[in-house]
């Protein structure tokens, strides 16, 4: 008998995740984490245009968005979209742009990019090395990628029946930047998920990888 094949959660299941995703403390600690580490790694300027992909509710750029100038926030979950949408509206945000894209399948923005950042994403892409190079084609010469994500684990994070990468080992994904064209790859630690499992709690570290596209 064939065994079941892994289910990839696509933008419906973000879809009825969405008005609850700001409630969850976690969430909220790792946006702030990694909207730290990428102060650390990107010296950010107000003139600086940035494309957050993968936004969800916008975690990631309100705390980023004074120290920005303009930001395209994109998603394929329309969900996370109207939940960002109001939260601009209600903040009276004016830098922010939310915008319904899936890279892999749609045709990329005309605007190019001094910074591109991205958490916990990344392992949701099925072909990481198409949308490595997508990104290096929407950076401006000189540009920042910041990418969040989780280390390698052996499928337990999200559960074997989900269709996802088990995270990343962090010297293969920096020659796979390297590979699409990106250069003064660096990683850090930036935060720890807790998650309970049969034997017990565990942490899946999660890291921050920082590059540049070369300067024109």
């Amino acid at each position: 008998m064939n065994p079941t094949p892994p289910t990839r959660l696509d933008a419906a299941h973000f879809d009825s995740k969405a008005r609850q995703w700001d409630e969850n403390p976690v969430f909220q600690e790792r946006a702030r984490k990694i909207a730290d580490a990428i102060r650390r790694a990107v010296p950010l300027r107000r003139d600086m245009s940035a494309l957050d992909y993968g936004c969800g509710t916008g975690l990631l750029s309100f705390p980023l968005k004074d120290e920005l100038g303009a930001i395209l926030l994109a998603d394929s979950s329309r969900g996370m979209l109207d939940v960002l949408a109001e939260k601009i509206s209600q903040h009276g945000v004016r830098n922010m742009t939310p915008v319904l894209l899936d890279l892999l399948a749609d045709p990329p923005p005309a605007q190019r990019f001094d910074l591109i950042y991205t958490s916990m994403t990344l392992h949701h892409v099925p072909d990481t090395d198409a949308i490595l190079r997508i990104f290096h084609g929407l950076l401006n010469p000189g540009g920042h990628l910041c990418i969040a994500d989780l280390d390698q684990e052996d499928g337990s994070f999200h559960g074997l029946d989900v269709d996802v990468h088990h995270g990343f080992e962090r010297a293969e994904l920096g020659e796979r930047a390297v590979a699409a064209g990106f250069q003064a790859i660096d990683f850090q630690t930036v935060f720890s998920i807790e998650k309970e499992q049969e034997t017990g709690k565990r942490d899946y570290p999660v890291f921050l990888m920082s590059a540049r596209s070369a300067a024109a």
